[in-house]
């Protein structure tokens, strides 16, 4: 910041002029005009008030009479020197030429350039260091003061205001520049915050994501802590109820009774159809197109899902048609004593709590966190070995973990049910009813129950399932004499018509001593099942 005063442009403008040779009116002394061209002589330019003069002693006379006879004070400020070289001294140091100030660099002080780092800085310099340039003012003497707009400082020269307003101008610009070096750093910690928010926000959705996904999990695997059977069976009745489709007599007879089976452990047999095997016998035998041999287990109940575990309990009504083959059967009379009728759904997840607790499968149990009483939690092939272990049934879980056939099929999984049925080929008989327990078949999402196969005269092979999702009703057509091919087709399973990408089964074949049972439950500290292929 430089002083930008009248005086000084005038000096600047008569030195642009001398340059120029255009012709203008120069002023001289006396206040006469000289019209005229320059002179081609060289001028000597007064520094003082810009008087151009010919020679040196013309200079000298008008220094002399125009500036050094009167009193020698500077025409910027009211400094007076006592001789014309200590004025120009004090001229060219205190009011130097203005020039471009560095861009962006701190405050000046108007009269000697020094900087500083704050305009309260130089100002106190600028009242040390020349104030003997700033006028005071002395109040009551009728002076003009001139007060700052931006500070309380009151002035009496003008030009001095002027640069002291400046002074304010350049630091409010250095200011600025501080500002947009502080703004960029503030850009860059901005941009820091809004990654770290954005981070932040798409953790927070993976995390609500992944909640709905395993919420959705509790809800499939009915570990959500919504109820179990009790409170799913009286909720659906009420919704029946609501919509008309079941009387409110009904509804408290079926409640009653649900509660009565419930207080007993004990399956109403309200979803259970029974004969169907020794239907399927007399069909074969009167019946047989296409088929060129059947093997059939031992009798089997069919049970379907209720309205109490519609949606999740098809893992416990394949334990109850299991489980009532197996009792029918005299070889397991010693393991099922203790069980005389078909448990309740209840009832058989507290007893596959018993076996978790005698120590079987821990990983498994660690899964339902040790609890599937009152919940809508699926079981699988790990849960009905461990239950039919514990009751001292010889078992095996097969595991036909990818498929072994064109277009994602299963062969060796008919091939291995094959085997299981037909173990003793001796004699002819085209329908073979056999002593062998029915097969748990659990793949992803649902599990059926194995009752046989079919060997076709193609030498294709076709595997009889009873399905817990097939209502009693239409199980209950396969009961009457007049049945025939088309009602076989709720059963029938052709190799083409499993292709989940993995099975499991569970076969039981005999019956465990005390000794072996121990055996097994150590062993299923580390689950394994055999694998095919």
């Amino acid at each position: 910041m430089r002083c930008a005063n009248l005086k000084l442009k005038q000096k600047r403008n008569l030195r642009a002029k001398r340059g120029s040779g255009d012709q203008r009116q120069l002023a001289r002394p006396g206040g006469s005009c000289w019209p005229g061209p320059w002179p081609a002589r060289a001028m000597l330019l007064c520094e003082l008030c810009g008087q151009a003069l010919r020679t040196e002693p013309e200079m000298r006379r008008h220094l002399l009479r125009a500036h050094l006879e009167r009193e020698s004070r500077c025409p910027l400020c009211s400094f007076s020197a006592p001789g014309f070289d200590e004025l120009r001294a004090h001229v060219d140091s205190a009011h130097p030429e203005p020039g471009p100030a560095p861009a962006g660099g701190p405050p000046q002080c108007p009269f000697c350039g020094e900087t500083g780092a704050s305009r309260r800085q130089v100002e106190a310099h600028v009242r040390s260091r020349h104030g003997h340039l700033l006028d005071p003012p002395v109040p009551g003497n009728g002076q003009q003061l001139y007060e700052c707009p931006m500070c309380d400082l009151v002035c009496v020269n003008c030009q001095i205001l002027q640069e002291h307003v400046d002074l304010h101008l350049e630091e409010h610009r250095f200011s600025e520049v501080d500002i947009n070096v502080g703004g960029s750093l503030s850009d860059l910690e901005l941009a820091q915050q809004l990654q770290n928010e954005e981070d932040r926000q798409q953790g927070l959705e993976e995390a609500r994501r992944e909640r709905e996904e395993f919420q959705k999990l509790q809800r499939q695997y009915g570990l959500d802590s919504s109820g179990g059977y009790k409170q799913q069976s009286l909720k659906n009745m009420e919704r029946e109820v609501a919509r008309g489709r079941m009387q409110p007599s009904e509804y408290h007879k079926r409640k009653a009774d649900m509660m009565e089976s419930l207080a007993f452990g004990v399956d109403d047999g309200k979803t259970k159809t029974s004969g169907v095997i020794e239907a399927l016998c007399r069909y074969y035998q009167n019946e047989i197109k296409d088929v060129r041999r059947v093997w059939l287990s031992t009798g089997v109940d069919h049970f379907h899902s209720s309205l109490g575990d519609k949606g999740w309990g098809c893992g416990y009504r394949n334990f109850q048609m299991l489980l009532s083959s197996l009792l029918s059967n005299g070889m397991y009379n010693d393991c099922l004593r203790d069980i005389t009728l078909i448990p309740c759904i209840p009832k058989i997840q507290s007893m596959i709590e018993d076996a978790w607790k005698e120590g079987f499968d821990p990983q498994g149990a660690s899964h339902f966190s040790n609890r599937l009483h009152g919940t809508k939690s699926w079981i699988g092939a790990c849960e009905i070995y461990s239950l039919l272990t514990s009751l001292r049934l010889k078992c095996q879980i097969i595991d036909f973990h990818k498929p072994t056939g064109p277009l994602g099929t299963h062969p060796r999984l008919f091939e291995w049910v094959l085997s299981y049925y037909s173990s003793n080929r001796e004699g002819g008989t085209k329908v073979v009813c056999t002593r062998k327990p029915p097969i748990y078949m659990q793949h992803q999402g649902h599990s059926r129950t194995i009752v046989g196969i079919e060997e076709r005269k193609n030498r294709t092979l076709c595997l009889l399932i009873f399905d817990p999702g097939c209502p009693s009703q239409e199980m209950q057509k396969l009961l009457k004499q007049s049945n025939d091919d088309t009602s076989l087709k709720l059963l029938r399973k052709f190799v083409g018509s499993l292709k989940d990408k993995q099975y499991q089964i569970v076969a039981v074949d005999g019956e465990l001593s005390p000794e072996e049972k121990v055996v097994r439950c150590q062993a299923s500290q580390m689950f394994t099942a055999e694998r095919i292929p």
